[in-house]
């Protein structure tokens, strides 16, 4: 009995059981919901997120937040597709590199602010945002750039198991998804089997003991940050593939999404507590809900209302958790004493 009470108890546990459940009322909703081409569709329109929320995962773990990540994304995208346009010549791979060089030393930026000047992480992040975003506004002018080079849409238009419908469209899972896929299992194992990942839940989870048994804050801060700025880099270089232009404003104000879906997935905006399994069943829960809405005509102003109910409600399921933590350490300690 007690078993099955910590499985429910466990934050996956109820996301997957949540999930399997409106899997099964949309699909008697809407029968084309279950549908290989809906399903692939649906986790390439929520790639970016899915890929931006790896960031944030490893930024929250760490007891701080980062909303920046889209401003960093958008200024990328943005240089990257511009230099090749102007500049130089290149290929799909120089732009993930390059995406993940300018990046980085964007991440790398907010981290040094964050650990000298010992600043609250969402301010110095709500500060380089409207920095970054707004320079990147100022020299461009909010020019769209209409046209991009033929390799980037190849990205989005690579597909593996591929499927041809009987009135002859092809559908497949997309490259981005895969990449989205294979960036999960990297910071998974990252966080699970490194010292490094040790550290990063260490630090979020009691920064004083941290430091005490010889975390490097200064490193570990640096490294969060700079892996946030580097993989919302490659979510940048992503966007531009699926939508295949570069909007200046169409990536900013999803910051969001991205952290509801983090903290519905059981990560503590305290720091210290997350899973790269329960961030992909929190991105997951998002893409059934909007795609739903779509299926079933419901008006998308909807998905707002569900997004603040969901932050709410993981906010005090998060809450909970850490009530019973806190009442189970008390016995404990009570125990011990007598």
């Amino acid at each position: 009995m007690k078993t099955r009470l910590n499985l429910l108890r466990n934050r996956e546990t109820l996301l997957g059981i949540t999930i399997l459940v409106l899997l099964v009322v949309i699909s008697l909703l809407s029968p084309s919901f279950m549908t290989y081409t809906n399903i692939v569709n649906l986790l390439k329109s929520f790639t970016v997120l899915g890929i931006f929320s790896l960031g944030v995962i490893l930024v929250i773990i760490s007891g701080g937040v980062d909303v920046s990540f889209t401003a960093i994304a958008q200024v990328v995208q943005y240089a990257v597709v511009y230099l090749f346009l102007n500049n130089m010549q290149g290929n799909v791979f120089l732009a993930f590199v390059l995406a993940i060089i300018m990046g980085t030393l964007m991440g790398l930026f907010n981290g040094y602010l964050i650990h000298r000047y010992k600043m609250p992480a969402i301010i110095i992040t709500i500060a380089t945002q409207n920095l970054f975003y707004g320079l990147m506004y100022v020299i461009t002018k909010g020019q769209l750039i209409y046209v991009i080079p033929e390799y980037f849409w190849k990205i989005s238009n690579t597909m593996l198991f591929k499927q041809v419908a009987p009135n002859g469209a092809v559908s497949g899972l997309s490259l981005t998804t895969v990449i989205w896929f294979a960036l999960a299992l990297v910071v998974a194992l990252l966080l699970k089997f490194t010292v490094l990942g040790r550290s990063i839940y260490m630090m979020g989870g009691n920064p004083v003991a941290a430091q005490r048994i010889g975390v490097n804050s200064r490193n570990t801060t640096l490294f969060v940050y700079g892996s946030m700025g580097a993989i919302a880099g490659i979510g940048g270089i992503v966007h531009v593939s699926i939508v295949q232009t570069v909007i200046p404003n169409s990536i900013v104000g999803q910051e969001l999404q991205v952290i509801a879906a983090v903290i519905l997935g059981g990560a503590s905006i305290t720091g210290g507590k997350g899973s790269v399994l329960g961030t992909l069943l929190g991105v997951l829960l998002f893409a059934i809900l909007s795609n739903s809405l779509t299926l079933l005509q419901i008006s998308s102003y909807w998905y707002n209302v569900f997004t603040g109910f969901i932050i709410l409600l993981s906010v005090f399921l998060n809450a909970m958790q850490e009530i019973q933590q806190q009442k189970q350490k008390i016995r404990v300690n009570v125990e011990a004493a007598s």
